[in-house]
């Protein structure tokens, strides 16, 4: 379409010629409307024009119709053609569009000392799919878990387990990491229950908390005990749940606090934090509060303390400078919205953000319960993560069980394992990120719909048929196309435009609702067009298909973090 436009109109050559996807034919364009408009032409005559120019060895057929819009059908030669090239490309046809940009992904972000919870699903799967999807556009991905390592609460948790010895033991003896950062729960629990109620004990962990950040050596000895078994703990639920973060990954909140002092200092010395009772705060000039006054960031509190605000500003400004970001992205819940407008604002301000640098607050919605209500236990407690992975598996394993019960158990167990996960999974992210979604396990788990179980059952369906037929021999671009082949192929050809729609939006369910897309098109070919008693050159053209469908609902179930059995 744009060499048709440079055609009949050169001066124009900058023009966008936006191309979809229509029900009308295989594409539309709308691109004669935009141009007459600035030509000062009818639409219909320079539609015509540009039809005319089209190339004949890619498109069969043109119809300009309505105001303008040209419905364009391919030709088939072409749409094998790409089929074939597709085939023949490791990176089915999908363009590199993120090279040499780094990208630093803040998420998943627990909290030492404390298990990990169903708050923590979105953030660690959504996350975790934008990692692998900038990583595949070639991006120099930065993954950035910022772990809850820091401040009052571990002065707390110490000074309880230095008073209560009996409660504690030694690291080396705490077995699994299940079963140990259970029992630090606990202990924190406990803590924060004293510290509430007695406030000597408060005032000794106070002064544990400055003993810690004075790096008194018994103190730190304790804390590098605990961080190092929760992280062992985390490690052991991003095994299982196949996420990419990894221990280099794990950057705490304790790795800025020498920064803290230079990061306010600096913001003193633009002028961008100003002193107020005895504090330092930034205050917005974007962004007021309900009694119409400037929204308050507390750069350092009025005791000199640092808090939640000064360590983001760390960071921000670390990420940037540092680490040299060119784009940056935080995956938190929308409730920390206006949190981090305030830290973008004063990052500007400050100078280290610029134009050339996009910041976004990759924000989602709430998990609900079957009540429609933030997801709780039955007894109103916080939903342990991997309680909720063992029932998803759980519920799996019988599903898959009961519709194969020849499956040896060993691979049972597999397959049990990644449905299980990818139900989870595919329930979080086939969801507008944005929107709240509830937790039904008998839906995510079903083998019909939307479901990562459907997907993964789609693919290896697929994979079945070709293990009957084989491999395919070269695709004859010659032969002519049915009409559910050329249904399937074209929405294969939409693979490359989902990924780049995902790197620009932020928005995982684009691509999950691709691959569902895909796999009812490719039900709708193999129940059309036989394969395996087909003639050549059909067949081994339909065997093409059935492997660029495999290969491409493998590859974009694994940019969702989601695994793709060959048999279930």
């Amino acid at each position: 379409m744009s060499e048709a436009i440079v055609r009949v109109r050169p001066d124009m050559a900058d023009a966008d010629p936006v191309v979809r996807r229509s029900d009308r034919a295989d594409f539309q364009s709308n691109a004669a409307l935009p141009l007459a408009k600035r030509a000062g032409v009818p639409p219909v005559g320079l539609g015509g024009e540009l039809a005319r120019c089209l190339d004949t060895e890619v498109i069969a057929e043109v119809e300009v119709s309505g105001p303008g819009f040209l419905n364009i059908t391919l030709a088939d030669r072409a749409v094998w053609a790409s089929v074939a090239a597709r085939l023949a490309d490791d990176r089915l046809g999908v363009p590199v569009t993120e090279e040499h940009r780094r990208v630093v992904i803040d998420y998943s972000a627990p909290n030492v000392a404390k298990e990990m919870h169903v708050g923590h699903l979105r953030t660690t799967i959504i996350g975790d799919s934008l990692a692998r999807i900038f990583g595949f556009l070639d991006a120099d991905v930065v993954r950035a878990n910022h772990l809850g390592d820091w401040g009052t609460q571990f002065g707390m948790l110490i000074q309880y387990i230095d008073e209560h010895p009996e409660s504690y033991w030694h690291t080396a003896e705490l077995g699994s990491g299940d079963s140990s950062v259970s029992a630090l729960d606990r202990l924190y629990k406990a803590a924060r229950a004293l510290f509430d109620s007695d406030a000597e004990f408060a005032d000794r962990a106070r002064t544990r908390v400055v003993a810690l950040q004075a790096g008194d050596p018994a103190t730190v000895a304790r804390w590098r005990e605990i961080v190092a078994e929760s992280e062992r703990a985390f490690g052991a639920i991003y095994d299982r749940l196949g996420v990419l973060l990894t221990p280099d990954d794990y950057v705490g909140e304790s790795f800025y606090n020498d920064q803290l002092d230079d990061t306010i200092a600096e913001l003193v010395g633009t002028g961008v934090a100003v002193r107020s009772e005895g504090a330092v705060v930034v205050l917005s000039e974007q962004v007021t509060g309900p009694d119409d006054r400037p929204a308050v960031l507390m750069a350092r509190k009025r005791d000199g303390g640092y808090g939640y605000d000064s360590t983001d500003l760390a960071t921000i400004r670390y990420r940037i400078t540092a680490l040299g970001a060119d784009r940056l992205l935080y995956v938190t819940d929308s409730r920390q919205a206006l949190h981090f407008r305030l830290i973008f604002e004063t990052a500007r301000r400050a100078g280290w953000l610029t134009d050339e640098i996009r910041v976004d607050h990759v924000s989602y919605g709430t998990i609900l319960g079957p009540d429609g209500k933030p997801f709780k236990t039955r007894a109103g407690g916080t939903v342990r993560l991997l309680d909720l992975l063992d029932e998803a598996e759980a519920r799996v394993r019988a599903i898959v069980a009961e519709k194969n019960p020849e499956l040896p158990e060993a691979e049972l167990d597999v397959i049990s394992r990644q449905a299980g996960i990818g139900a989870v999974k595919y329930a979080d992210l086939s969801t507008s990120r944005v929107k709240d979604y509830t937790f039904d396990l008998d839906r995510m788990t079903a083998l019909n719909g939307n479901t990562g179980v459907y997907l993964q059952y789609a693919h290896a369906r697929v994979r079945a048929i070709l293990r009957r037929t084989g491999t395919a021999g070269e695709v004859d671009e010659r032969a002519p196309l049915a009409p559910a082949e050329r249904a399937l192929a074209l929405v294969l050809d939409g693979y490359g435009t989902v990924l780049a729609e995902v790197a620009e939006t932020l928005e995982p369910h684009r691509l999950a609702s691709y691959l569902y897309d895909l796999a009812r098109t490719c039900t709708g070919f193999y129940d059309a067009c036989p394969v395996a008693t087909a003639d050549e050159p059909v067949r081994s053209n339909r065997i093409a298909l059935c492997l660029l469908t495999a290969r491409t609902l493998e590859m974009g179930l694994g940019q969702l973090g989601i695994a793709a059995p060959h048999r279930m």
